[in-house]
């Protein structure tokens, strides 16, 4: 028996269809508005752990050079590896990272820490945009991240009665070791064989 359909009943079915497309159009922009906060939040987190490591790096640099300067007086090493009278000056670096990611940063040294190093705040200059959630046009996501500075390489003084002459041995990450020459020192250990640089929690 064949049914027969009336235009009311497809009067009827295009309010349910309408309906129904409003809402999967709804959940679309919703999924939109959901991703757009997500990327703009991971580049405020990129930008802060670049700005971060960068600032660790420039003041690893600087222990090595101040290391390089006292290589013949072993017994200043030990406050050297530590950070202890060096200047960390690294959050001029971190701004110029935060800049080149389109974020501004606020950064903090902090030489006291176990583990020297910095930590930065990166706020994206771009907005979330517009999106159906109000106020996302002006909305910008700000994330944070620490780097540290920390020794890949120990080493023993000489005891009393040894050769003034005659620095310590480094031994360094994965059985690495670098005999000193005070005579020849032509082949010292780069900033990256002494330090290990690395965000932290």
């Amino acid at each position: 028996m064949n049914r027969f359909y009336s235009h009311s009943d497809a009067g009827q079915a295009f309010p349910i269809y309408i309906t129904v497309v409003g809402g999967l159009l709804l959940l679309a922009f919703a999924y939109l508005a959901v991703g757009q906060a997500a990327a703009n939040r991971n580049s405020a987190q990129t930008a802060a752990d670049a700005a971060a490591l960068a600032a660790a790096l420039d003041t690893r640099d600087k222990i090595t050079d101040e290391w390089v300067e006292n290589i013949l007086d072993p017994t200043k090493w030990h406050d050297i590896f530590d950070g202890e009278g060096v200047l960390f000056g690294g959050c001029a670096r971190a701004a110029q990272l935060a800049a080149q990611n389109d974020a501004s940063v606020q950064c903090e040294a902090h030489p006291e820490w176990v583990l020297p190093g910095y930590e930065v705040e990166a706020t994206t200059n771009q907005s979330v945009g517009d999106s159906i959630v109000p106020g996302t046009e002006g909305q910008h996501s700000t994330e944070r991240a620490r780097a540290v500075i920390e020794p890949r390489c120990e080493f023993e003084l000489p005891g009393a009665g040894a050769d003034p002459d005659v620095l310590p041995k480094l031994t360094c990450d994965d059985g690495v070791e670098w005999p000193l020459d005070p005579t020849d020192l032509t082949n010292l250990p780069k900033p990256e064989d002494l330090f290990d640089v690395h965000l932290a929690d």
